[in-house]
């Protein structure tokens, strides 16, 4: 077994300084090497997910980070998962399964009994690869969340499990992030720390030699490596709908940014495509006039329709359907197009029921039950009759009425989404449309984009995930020097 720490953690001084890469990176190294790793968060908070081979949902850094292990994703890797469905409450994911829907307060008592779950899938981990490398959650220095944590240094203290800090210098104030989340940690939690690694630099490294001694000076710790900022990664985002931003083609292809917008990543391909210019529509923006307009996921369908609502999409959506715009809805977004959302056992909120867009001739009932499903088939909409479809199902609904007549795709034998009669609306509930590269094509000629490009998403992620690993080779000889 060629790996310097048979379990390692990735913490970082705050959210967003490169836990996810970091991980991901270290686990395509090892994967390099021949050793058997897997990745490990023991808890994500994300409307991100994706769906594993045992039929659950992890968070989709997870996913990702199996892709660089060469491993089909599994709810171990992830076995507690928050989706938030409002400020205050999430949806409580357990080893894959919905457990409960609780507010912070309640979720802060139930660690106890969450903690039990996420050593039971790290001992499993544990047992079956050589090597695990953990990825915690937000930054160790958050005081109040101390108690019975097991997102960072409460699970590393648990599994007795070494730590690197990662620091994100392009937001600034990295050596103060690094010494004040030190400050805020008890001894021994500090003394399990190996060493920082200083994340997304860029500019001459000789200026940056006097603030990594001070560093080294003032903590008796090594830094183990600058990480450099890498431009045009193609790798899946936990939640942040930013780094999707896209300016390219001419074609114009404009999302409402919903409150709990989720799996956003379902438009990764479109903001990679050379004719396509995808913009995120922000609460109070004006939205401009558009080629096509996608509907996407919602973590919270009814509250996310009323911001619709109230945002003027109901008179922006009807104007563009009268000069011939087109219009695709994805799961809560396919929802949205119909009469009514009902939501009769408050799965989401207060039971209640919703005028939707009335787009489509089909009314939705929330349930309670989820269903969690990675699919395939083909698309059966005019012009694209027979195209392949894959991708994966996550929602907690079902549709009736008379526009499921005439559905979008045909999956695993069985119709699936709709298209209104004129074909201008399209609606399913199927997550990941566009990473297959014939449907992508057959839904953009649709749109009334013809373009002989592709993107192979594919290729894309596996290339990024080698960009990863070669910039964090200092990293891996740096740790491999600590066991020396």
């Amino acid at each position: 077994m060629n790996t310097p720490f048979p379990a390692l953690m990735v913490q970082g001084t705050t959210s967003d300084a490169g836990k996810s890469t970091v991980v991901a990176a270290l686990c395509r190294l090892l994967k390099r090497r021949g050793v058997t790793v897997a990745p490990f968060k023991p808890q994500n908070m994300a409307l991100n997910s994706a769906v594993t081979s045992d039929g659950g949902e992890i968070g989709r850094a997870q996913a990702l980070q199996a892709l660089a292990c060469g491993i089909a994703p599994h709810t171990d890797m992830n076995p507690v998962l928050l989706k938030p469905s409002s400020n205050t409450g999430a949806q409580v994911i357990i080893h894959g399964k919905v457990r409960a829907e609780m507010d912070a307060r309640d979720y802060q008592q139930y660690k106890t009994i969450a903690m039990g779950a996420v050593l039971e899938s790290y001992t499993r981990l544990r047992q079956q690869y050589d090597a695990v490398v953990v990825e915690g959650a937000g930054s160790p220095a958050e005081v109040n969340l101390r108690a019975r944590d097991i997102a960072n240094m409460g699970f590393a203290e648990a599994v007795d499990c070494p730590v690197i800090l990662v620091a994100d210098i392009d937001r600034g104030g990295v050596f103060a992030h690094i010494i004040g989340t030190l400050a805020c940690l008890s001894d021994s939690e500090r003394a399990r720390i190996l060493g920082f690694v200083i994340n997304r630099f860029r500019g001459d490294i000789s200026l940056l030699a006097p603030g990594i001694e001070w560093l080294e000076q003032q903590t008796g710790k090594p830094v183990l490596a600058v990480l450099p900022y890498l431009q045009g990664l193609f790798l899946d985002a936990e939640d942040a709908v930013e780094a999707m931003q896209a300016e390219r083609g001419a074609f114009k292809v404009v999302v409402p940014q919903l409150p709990r917008i989720s799996n956003h990543t379902d438009l990764d391909a479109l903001r990679a495509h050379p004719d396509i210019d995808l913009c995120f529509i922000k609460q109070g923006q004006p939205i401009p006039p558009a080629d096509l307009v996608i509907l996407p996921g919602s973590k919270n369908t009814r509250g996310d329709l009323a911001w619709l609502q109230q945002q003027g999409w109901s008179a922006y959506l009807a104007k563009h359907l009268r000069y011939g715009g087109k219009v695709i809805g994805i799961c809560g977004g396919f929802q949205m197009l119909g009469q009514c959302v009902r939501d009769p056992l408050g799965v989401e909120g207060a039971a209640g029921e919703s005028t939707a867009l009335g787009l489509l001739d089909m009314a939705t009932e929330l349930t309670s039950d989820k269903r969690l499903q990675q699919v395939s088939g083909h698309c059966a909409f005019a012009g694209a009759a027979g195209a392949p479809v894959a991708g994966y199902e996550i929602h907690m609904g079902v549709s009736h009425g008379a526009a499921l007549q005439q559905p979008a795709f045909t999956i695993d034998g069985r119709p699936e989404g709709a298209v209104s009669g004129d074909g201008q609306i399209l609606g399913s509930y199927l997550h990941g449309l566009f990473d297959t590269p014939a449907a992508c094509a057959a839904l953009l000629r649709w749109a009334g984009l013809a373009s002989e490009r592709s993107v192979d998403t594919g290729a894309l992620r596996e290339a990024s995930l080698e960009r990863i690993a070669d910039a964090a080779l200092p990293l891996l000889a740096a740790l491999d020097a600590l066991q020396r």
